[in-house]
């Protein structure tokens, strides 16, 4: 079994600039231990202190969000596109063209 990860600028700063890479995580919890392996500076930046992913992380499997398919008892499928974003929250002055 194999999905894709696809992940922004932002967190693919934290894998030497991969924005996509192949996993072989059955669901969350396996692709988190994944990343303290294959990328520890990543697992550093989604994950709390107490392994779990951040709340400012939000995950999407296949465009949907995974809190609405069963957090992480949710199975990954063969072929599945695993999305993480991280929630921006508020702006700058530049947002507003100052």
């Amino acid at each position: 079994m194999s999905v894709k990860i696809v992940l922004p600028t932002a967190l693919a700063r934290h894998t030497d600039g991969q924005k996509s890479f192949d996993s072989e995580a059955e669901n969350l919890p396996g692709l988190l231990a994944e990343f303290d392996t294959k990328f520890p500076a990543l697992a550093q930046n989604v994950k709390d202190e107490n392994g779990k992913l951040r709340r400012f992380v939000n995950v999407y499997v296949n465009d949907e969000d995974i809190r609405f398919l069963g957090g992480d008892a949710h199975p990954f499928e063969d072929g599945d596109e695993i999305m993480l974003i991280p929630s921006i929250a508020g702006g700058s002055s530049s947002a507003h063209g100052e």
